[in-house]
């Protein structure tokens, strides 16, 4: 597992049209901690610990979530003089060797609860211990000895944190395994590994306490390794043409602290059913909108974590037919480590169109371009870069993207060609000594669906081959669709592909005017279930990622699919775990888990630096609405390009 470094401070990156005037919007329960309210968390803790706060570590330091329940209730009266809930904080520190979960009132200036931790399994990483680590081998002796007789230089060497995982250990240390990396000439460090070299180092103690040195493989070229464009030698490949996009009704989004609504309409659409306290359009002027265009607006709100990176809640959908803001997800978020978001308007696709030549004496074509809202985060785990997308469409529907870039993780061996090779090298020779690992990727979302309410339930929509009888037709068969509702955890573990079916999040208590129950159905993008044995120790830590599919009753303590605490966990706290208590799911308030896989067999294409691999799935309303949805959209107004003509 590449090296995660944790990050307090929030890079927040808007690319925003030039015409949008933003506004200050009041304090909303979901936000993110300022820098302030970290300063303040630290103090009252260190506080606390008066004789012991210089070794205090902060592992991690985020919003504590207010109860759900108390949340929405809060959100329902936006015109009311209730006090909004409790701002807390969650901390998990580290002091004495032991693990502390801390609960900070931030309004009182107190702390409500101080828990040791005692299970298994350690808290996230620190960037400064980390740093620390991987510093550690550069003035160790051994290791001088062992690149001294590789004939390196040590001021190119980079060394690099990674996890260690279990294998069955009884017991376990807070221990990282330290990689390092020779650069001489590249920037591309991870394709040069100086192999046959073991650094174990204890984090408490900040030692190596285990080294060995145990073979000398030749050490892969720095020539053709490099990725940055400076570095880069002719001949090079075609320009790419740049792309322009402009907006001359202005923007089709709005920024409200971390309120984001698309196409925000004109005051006399109603904000009903539990939506974000916003302020009014009156009250947040922006220039440049058109007033007309007032179509399939989503309401959501952003926030940040150290471990989830980008989170979306209160997401809501306008419903033009209703008049009103309709709720779709409560919360939704990755485990992952952010760097930056991006926001923008997103087009060149089709919304709907048909062309229609059987009228006689008519042609028709109509077509409405989709234009959509992306927003964007970038994660970097070591030497993997993720790119993670929440595409929000004006037809209802929710693309969630994933892409994988950055370098690969490879080991050097004696190799040159795939000749040599008389065994099983557990991956692709990519180079010159150089094996590209198989491995695999498995992102598991935290989706809490609130499909216009929080009392849902899971249908699976099986279609099934029926045969036709009685000769009533000159047709054999036909398909038809036969539901069934889960009424426990252990109806709803799905793995996809075994058996055709639709599976959709449907509110019990609500109806169309048609009779069928609203919405939300889940398309899912390429399947990959895991290929290790059950009892392998990673699959047992990694049991979540057997079923495609679960569905949980809402717990605000379940967020982590592979449980809080993750270094050197052993599986007893996971999705796995908790869903064998098989609790009921039936018109509760339910959470859909989804995960998406990828089985990479790295190929000479993915070096020096790998093209972007995507996958995905989309969230897409079902029966929701009473008709669709943007029927009646009017397409955007095309501009016009300055010093521009057209020749005939």
């Amino acid at each position: 597992m590449a090296s995660l470094v944790q990050h307090l401070g929030l890079f927040l990156l808007f690319f925003l049209p030039l015409s949008l005037v933003s506004c200050h919007s009041h304090h909303h329960p979901l936000d993110s901690l300022t820098p302030s309210e970290f300063r303040q968390v630290q103090a009252i803790v260190n506080g606390s610990n008066p004789g012991s706060s210089h070794n205090v570590t902060f592992q991690y330091v985020g919003l504590d979530e207010p109860d759900k329940p108390a949340l929405l209730s809060w959100l329902s009266n936006p015109n009311s003089t209730t006090l909004p809930p409790p701002r807390r904080a969650f901390v998990i520190t580290r002091l004495h060797s032991q693990t502390h979960e801390i609960i900070v009132d931030l309004s009182t200036q107190s702390i409500v609860s101080d828990k040791v931790y005692s299970g298994h399994g350690y808290p996230l990483l620190t960037s400064e211990e980390q740093t620390a680590a991987s510093e550690l081998p550069l003035t160790y002796p051994p290791f001088i000895a062992s690149i001294r007789k590789r004939k390196l230089k040590l001021s190119d060497v980079v060394c690099s944190t990674f996890t260690v995982g279990w294998f069955g250990e009884e017991k376990s240390r807070r221990v990282l395994k330290i990689l390092c990396f020779y650069t001489d000439g590249t920037a591309n460090l991870y394709m040069r590994p100086i192999e046959g070299v073991t650094i174990v180092v204890d984090l408490d103690e900040m030692k190596i306490t285990e080294y060995h040195d145990r073979l000398t493989v030749p050490m892969p070229e720095a020539e053709g390794t490099e990725y940055r464009l400076s570095k880069q030698k002719p001949p090079f490949g075609p320009r790419l043409n740049g792309v322009s996009s402009m907006q001359p009704d202005g923007p089709g989004f709005k920024i409200d602290g971390h309120n984001i609504r698309e196409s925000f309409c004109s005051d006399n659409i109603g904000v009903q059913g539990g939506l974000n306290n916003l302020a009014s359009l009156n009250q947040c002027p922006w220039v440049g909108l058109n007033s007309e265009n007032k179509w399939a607006n989503w309401d959501f709100h952003v926030s940040f974590d150290a471990r989830a990176g980008l989170i979306i809640s209160l997401a809501s959908i306008y419903d033009l037919q209703k008049r009103t803001f309709r709720r779709v997800l409560y919360r939704g978020y990755l485990s992952e480590l952010f760097v930056h978001i991006w926001i923008q308007l997103r087009n060149g696709r089709i919304m709907w169109r048909h062309t229609e030549v059987e009228i006689p004496g008519e042609e028709i074509r109509e077509v409405r371009p989709e234009v959509s809202l992306v927003v964007r985060m970038v994660a970097t785990v070591g030497n993997y870069d993720y790119i993670l997308d929440w595409e929000f469409k004006p037809s209802g529907s929710i693309k969630l993207g994933v892409g994988l870039t950055g370098i690969l993780e490879v080991k050097g061996v004696s190799y040159t060609h795939t000749s040599q090779i008389k065994e099983d090298v557990y991956g692709t020779l990519l180079a010159h000594n150089t094996i590209g690992v198989n491995h695999d990727h498995f992102l598991t979302y935290h989706l809490d669906l609130d499909v216009d309410g929080d009392a849902n339930s899971f249908v699976k929509a099986n279609l099934e081959t029926k045969r036709v009888k009685d000769n009533i037709s000159p047709r054999k068969s036909y398909w038809t669709v036969v539901s069934e509702t889960a009424k426990t955890e252990s109806d709803a573990q799905i793995q996809l592909g075994l058996k055709p079916a639709e599976l959709i999040v449907v509110n019990p208590n609500k109806k169309t005017k048609l009779g069928n129950y609203v919405g939300y159905r889940l398309i899912p993008g390429s399947l990959s279930s895991p290929l290790l044995s059950d009892d392998d120790y990673p699959q047992i830590r990694g049991a979540f990622t057997k079923y495609d599919v679960w569905i949980t009753p809402y717990n605000k303590s379940e967020k982590w699919a592979g449980g809080l605490y993750m270094d050197q966990s052993r599986g007893d706290d996971t999705l796995a775990v908790w869903s064998q208590r098989n609790r009921e799911i039936e018109n509760k308030d339910i959470v859909l888990w989804y995960t998406i896989g990828f089985h990479h067999v790295p190929c000479q294409e993915d070096f020096p630096v790998m093209p972007t691999l995507s996958g995905g799935f989309e969230l897409r309303p079902t029966n929701f609405f009473e008709r669709n949805p943007v029927l009646k959209t009017k397409p955007p107004t095309y501009g016009h390009w300055p010093n521009c003509t057209t020749k005939p």
